[in-house]
């Protein structure tokens, strides 16, 4: 399908320059200067005419720039360009063409979005590099090899031609994004959408707006009819309002479970597909013939990456009664050794929570497990040692948690382990699935079988045993209050398509 001509864009970075196409890159997104953000609609920029939303520096404190939300009539005229793009026709060719433009785009900005997330959200410069940025293109290279091995279109058996089922892009999608990996998550609904057939609105949190604007100006450089991607910022306002609109199809949105329900509620209204991925209180079980010392490591390590801000983080660990102390020794012997730093600071280390709102929210969860009754371990309320200012959070775990404790149940987001200890599989079970929320799931043992009956009895999406990584392109999502539906891989794709069953007409191959 042949793109109409694009508009000519013009995108002012910030008052004293502005610059157009591929030379965009050249100028770094700049943290400390002033960076005026737009949006972009049917392929044009457009300045935002709605509220103001405040920002700080994570690191420091210092106010920034405020985001400017779109208007409700900048979010209509975006569905409507959406509506308008005709990318609901787009051929397979087409689809693939665009994705793998969408990754030399961010492959040759790599290092512009790796200095913006960090600074924008706080976390540490390798890590953006190792994971931020890298976790984004793998899953976008994953959906290109999944989506170019299996077509649309496909007999129901292979000596049923006539008898097909063919998947068909629900229409105009909702994309509601957070903030704590801004890029990852706005890849895995975009690259699944654009691959599906489904021209998108692209909402993301105003903590991410940086990176998001990013994002944009690559979409920019792609092939594409004007219309099919388009980006308006804003608060949970502007979100409310794209999801009520009647021409959305599908609402894809990660973020808070509270936040999750309300968009359901508000989508069912108008029968349209939602796919939630919400938050997580994920157990980590740990048998007795575990290695106690890679299982800690591991452990921790996933608990706190992302300075604890990941919602599939091993938050919650159960620990077998007979190694339950030597754990505990061992976690405090690790927690000593990790490192506070500034997000520009090279290394593995900890920054802040992103917000005062999130470290207020992390500190008061954090002490009211002491409070409860648990045993502070290591860490503790307040700052680390030598931080007067930023949202730093010291690292810190708490032992003899009962399910009984809101440490136990609600999700704290930030770098703070709960352990329990549990006397046999049974109980192990019963506490690890003693949670409203079901995203994943982490089992420690050197016994195959335990390790297979545990994966099957934890009520969750996914599960990990030992450390072992989901493989490429493996579904992303979990049941319960943790979310409905799958991203990633093809699992993602098929989220925005339809299945028709056609029955008498064998597919046409030039189509």
């Amino acid at each position: 399908m042949p793109s109409a001509p694009r508009p000519e864009r013009r995108l002012t970075l910030w008052p004293e320059h502005s610059t157009t196409g591929p030379d965009l890159e050249r100028v770094p997104m700049p943290y400390d200067t002033a960076v005026p953000h737009r949006l972009l609609i049917g392929g044009a920029w457009e300045v935002a005419q709605g509220h103001s939303l405040p920002r700080c520096d994570p690191a420091t404190e210092a106010a920034r720039l405020p985001v400017i939300a779109a208007s409700d009539a900048q979010v209509l005229h975006a569905v409507r360009a959406a509506e308008a793009s005709g990318w609901q026709t787009s051929g397979r060719t087409h689809r693939l063409s665009a994705l793998a433009q969408m990754i030399e785009g961010i492959e040759a900005r790599a290092e512009s979005f790796a200095q913006t997330i960090s600074r924008e959200i706080g976390v540490p410069i390798d890590f953006a590099r190792r994971s931020q940025v890298e976790a984004a293109l793998n899953h976008l290279r994953a959906m290109q090899v999944a989506y170019d091995a299996t077509p649309d279109d496909m007999p129901v058996a292979p000596d049923c031609p006539a008898d097909r089922v063919r998947y068909e892009p629900v229409g105009v999608a909702a994309l509601i994004t957070p903030w704590n990996w801004p890029l990852n998550q706005i890849v895995l609904k975009v690259g699944a959408a654009l691959l599906a057939g489904c021209p998108m609105v692209l909402k993301p949190s105003e903590l991410g707006a940086d990176t998001a604007m990013l994002f944009a100006i690559c979409m920019e450089d792609i092939d594409l009819p004007p219309g099919t991607f388009n980006l308006v910022m804003g608060g949970a306002d502007t979100g409310a309002a794209l999801v009520a609109h009647p021409a959305i199809a599908a609402v894809s949105f990660t973020g808070s479970t509270r936040a999750g329900q309300s968009i359901a509620i508000a989508a069912a209204q108008g029968f349209r597909r939602t796919i939630l991925e919400m938050g997580g209180k994920s157990p980590n079980v740990l048998f007795e013939d575990c290695d106690v010392d890679t299982a800690m490591r591991q452990g921790l390590a996933h608990c706190f990456r992302n300075n604890g801000q990941s919602c599939n983080a091993a938050s919650r660990m159960l620990v077998a009664r007979g190694i339950y102390e030597k754990a505990l020794e061992k976690a405090a012997q690790i927690v000593a050794e990790i490192h506070i730093g500034l997000p520009d600071q090279p290394g593995d280390h900890i920054g802040p929570q992103v917000s005062a709102a999130q470290h207020a929210h992390v500190q008061h969860l954090l002490q009211s497990g002491i409070d409860a009754g648990a045993r502070l371990v290591v860490g503790g309320p307040g700052r680390p040692e030598g931080y007067t200012r930023g949202y730093f959070t010291r690292p810190s775990v708490l032992a003899d948690v009962t399910p009984e404790m809101r440490v136990f149940r609600e999700e704290i987001f930030g770098p703070v382990l709960t352990v329990t200890p549990f006397d046999s599989e049974a109980e192990a079970i019963a506490l690890a699935n003693d949670t409203p929320y079901g995203l994943a799931g982490y089992v420690q043992t050197a016994d195959a079988a335990c390790a297979d009956r545990m994966a099957r009895a934890l009520r969750v999406g996914m599960v990990q045993v030992n450390g072992q990584s989901r493989a490429p392109g493996a579904p992303f999502g979990g049941v319960k209050a943790s979310g409905v539906g799958r991203e990633a891989g093809l699992w993602g794709i098929r989220a925005f398509q339809d299945v028709k069953s056609i029955s008498g007409a064998v597919s046409d191959a030039s189509i």
